[in-house]
């Protein structure tokens, strides 16, 4: 039960990784979640931002609720009227609605 000489010697010690070696996993970590979450949710952003801006009346939405409706009124600020029955209007927020079913043909001016 005596422990010999060779195994009681410390084997020769291992360098500590650099900082930089260490760093790379994490940097490669981040440049993968960038490309696969972080930029894809920020350009679906945009395309909803641009939906909303670019919403007028007569447009066939669908609500986060599911609700479908027709876009009666727009208004300056953060408020839409959609009427979702004859003669029923409701008032919404703008970012309340997910999608746009279809568009409307702007007006001619002739």
């Amino acid at each position: 039960m005596f422990v010999t000489p060779a195994y009681a010697q410390a084997a020769g010690a291992a360098s500590a990784p650099s900082f930089i070696t260490s760093l790379v996993p994490l940097l490669l970590i981040f440049v993968i979640f960038y490309f696969l979450l972080i930029r894809p949710q920020q350009k679906r952003q945009k395309e909803h931002r641009n939906m909303l801006e670019n919403l007028r009346r007569g447009d066939h939405v669908v609500t986060a609720g599911g609700i479908m409706g027709k876009v009666t009124r727009v208004k300056e600020g953060e408020d839409v009227e959609v009427e979702i029955a004859d003669g029923v209007k409701v008032k919404l927020v703008k970012s309340t609605i997910a999608s746009v079913i279809s568009k409307t043909e702007p007006a001619n001016d002739n």
